[in-house]
């Protein structure tokens, strides 16, 4: 094939992508009660999972604490968005932007192993055989990354994020009252980014097959990447110790992980 007919396999590759991603956008903006009142705004509710489950280890801890003859602190402590947040939006097209920003961003989601799936169609006639049969898995791995990403982002990051900045105060005289697309936005950006964060260890594996990365690097460099998972955690969590703890462990996994998979490919390669 010529450079301008792969142009236009790959124009091609796009078009099936942006459609899968248009199709999903316009089932997440019909079913817009569901998006929003479910989703969207389920992290800032009381009785959204992390944060019952949060407040329920807060007061099994003050239980755990007073029979051991202990102070255990206030058992309120740890219940996330104990009061409903309330919304304000300022501008006449602001509820309509934000509702197909928030669809935009669930169709994409949704879309994501089928445009992973278009963009190993088009390199895959450019993979030897072996090459082929190897990066087969390469799609499911790949997506479940990202949605196990998105998940932890959503359940574990949003409710904490949430809670520390409508809660937060400089002066007891300001009052907290969120835009909605400022809300939407911290929300749908901190799903996207732990949703890309989780792809470490499947960007490690293509880095390794063509070359650029070796465990040894990767080992050598521990302590360098230890510090920029730092700063990473630091970027998309509140301010506070207990967050960028909770964010920075899976991190360190994952790079564990990519250590792993990493030697993985460089004992296959040696054997091959």
């Amino acid at each position: 094939m010529t450079f301008l007919e792969h142009l236009e396999e790959l124009r091609w590759h796009l078009v099936r992508s942006a459609i899968a991603v248009v199709s999903f956008t316009v089932l997440a903006f019909v079913y817009k009660q569901y998006l929003f009142d479910v989703i969207i705004l389920g992290p800032s509710s009381s009785d959204f999972i992390t944060n019952e489950l949060f407040c329920k280890f807060g007061h099994w801890m003050h239980n755990y604490m007073a029979q051991l003859g202990r102070m255990g602190g206030n058992p309120e402590l740890l219940c996330l968005n104990s009061e409903p947040i309330k919304l304000q939006n300022i501008t006449m097209a602001g509820q309509f932007t934000a509702h197909i920003k928030i669809s935009i961003i669930a169709g994409f989601i949704l879309a994501f192993p089928y445009i992973v799936f278009e963009i190993w169609k088009f390199i895959s006639p450019a993979l030897y055989q072996k090459e082929r049969k190897y990066t087969r898995g390469a799609i499911l791995a790949i997506s479940m990354l990202f949605f196990v990403g998105v998940l932890f982002g959503y359940f574990i990051i949003s409710p904490l994020s949430v809670n520390f900045l409508v809660n937060y105060k400089t002066s007891e005289l300001v009052i907290n009252q969120p835009n909605l697309m400022s809300y939407v936005s911290v929300v749908a950006s901190i799903a996207l980014a732990s949703g890309i964060m989780f792809e470490l260890p499947a960007i490690i594996f293509f880095l390794t097959k063509i070359g650029l990365i070796t465990p040894k690097f990767l080992i050598k460099y521990r302590r360098h990447a230890i510090i920029i998972l730092l700063i990473i955690a630091a970027i998309i969590t509140p301010p506070d110790v207990f967050s960028q703890i909770l964010v920075t462990l899976p991190l360190l996994l994952l790079y564990e992980l990519s250590i792993l998979v990493s030697k993985r490919i460089l004992k296959r390669q040696s054997k091959e």
